[in-house]
């Protein structure tokens, strides 16, 4: 049997002509032409000004936070229903992290914990120096809500767009909402430069601040003076030729996602205990992955795991949603607020395989496999 992926790569069949071009041209650096165009058109793509392709969204989010003044000892509020690149940069600057809890209708962060928190933390004499929030498997956060709390009590958002590349609140892009918002383009995410990310803003302050810093922060002099510490974080021209390709291609990746999503539901929606996320008025979710939750009431007995490895038996790889990161040992100590929405989605959730190369064959496959396992039951 063939392996099903939960999220493979999906090239364009484009990406070789923009490698050989750099190849040709000999930039093979972090940086030259398709580093350039790649960060123009990904800015285009957004609806912003700037761009600044990087080696990983985890580095975008780094800089983010130096760019929003966050240091030792500071306050910075993020989602416990994220992958822990969400949260690792904050520790890396010696700021504390504190967890917030999901709401059930769009698995974000809650806002309403938020506000509690942001009133705690000020109470305190410790108002949160930045705000991340991140779109959870490409569905938007309760964006409204959550900016006028920014706005209200003065702190920066800061907008992870990781896994929503594509999605849309009200009409506009995921990506442009934040004073700084951040992308990844690991292998498995909706379009790939292998590895690499970016960071984008309207504010070309920022901007030039962020290539300074992500370039070694090499001073403006005619040897190497260096007056801050800087970072290695440049994505390189073949990278970005790849994710130029697949960039032309961003708006198919969408919608095969969303067709993945649409069949798993029509596929398994009728199953006992089958639920799925469903998409409130004005918020366009890139679907990046199809994700089921499972009530073990209505199930006979049927839970994630069972499910997950029932399918690996078979080649198919799923996954459990994210595990909220104030359970995660290395996290242990971290405050949280909230009450248990993110530890049951992580409970009850399984991520299905949602890549845009699926073959109705291929999802077939894996709803049958499903069914099964339910019948036996």
């Amino acid at each position: 049997m063939k392996k099903i992926w939960l999220s493979p790569p999906h090239m364009s069949g484009k990406e070789l002509k923009y490698i050989q071009e750099a190849f040709d041209s000999n930039w093979i650096a972090p940086l030259g032409p398709n580093v350039d165009a790649f960060e123009q058109e990904l800015a285009n793509y957004v609806g912003l000004n700037n761009a600044v392709a990087l080696s990983s969204g985890t580095s975008a989010l780094h800089l983010a936070l130096i760019m929003a003044g966050v240091g030792p000892g500071d306050i910075v509020i993020c989602p416990t229903f994220t992958f822990a690149a969400s949260a690792n940069p904050i520790v890396y600057l010696k700021a504390t992290p504190v967890f917030i809890d999901s709401e059930n209708l769009t698995w974000n962060l809650c806002p309403d914990i938020l506000e509690k928190t942001i009133k705690h933390y000020i109470k305190k004499g410790k108002k949160p120096k930045a705000i991340i929030g991140v779109h959870i498997y490409g569905m938007p956060m309760q964006l409204n809500e959550t900016l006028l709390l920014c706005e209200k009590y003065e702190i920066p958002f800061i907008e992870d767009a990781a896994e929503a590349l594509g999605s849309s609140y009200n009409g506009k892009k995921l990506g442009s909402f934040g004073k700084i918002s951040i992308i990844s383009f690991n292998g498995n995410k909706i379009i790939t430069t292998s590895g690499g990310g970016a960071l984008l803003s309207n504010d070309p302050i920022i901007i030039k601040k962020a290539k300074f810093l992500a370039s070694q922060a090499k001073d403006d002099a005619p040897y190497y003076q260096h007056s801050e510490i800087g970072y290695n974080y440049r994505l390189s021209n073949i990278c970005a030729g790849i994710g130029k390709a697949q960039l032309e291609v961003i708006d198919n990746r969408v919608k095969s996602r969303r067709a993945n999503f649409d069949f798993y539901r029509k596929e398994l929606g009728s199953l006992s205990g089958i639920s799925f996320q469903n998409e409130p008025p004005d918020f366009f979710s890139n679907r990046w992955l199809t994700c089921i939750l499972i009530d073990p009431k209505l199930s006979e007995g049927v839970n994630p795991d069972k499910i997950r490895l029932h399918l690996e038996a078979k080649n198919i790889e799923s996954r459990h949603l994210w595990k909220p990161l104030h359970l995660q040992p290395v996290f242990k100590d971290v405050p949280y607020f909230g009450g248990n929405v993110a530890e049951g989605l992580f409970e009850r959730g399984l991520c299905l395989p949602s890549g845009s190369s699926l073959s109705e064959e291929d999802l077939l496959f894996i709803c049958e496999n499903i069914k099964s396992l339910f019948h036996k039951s």
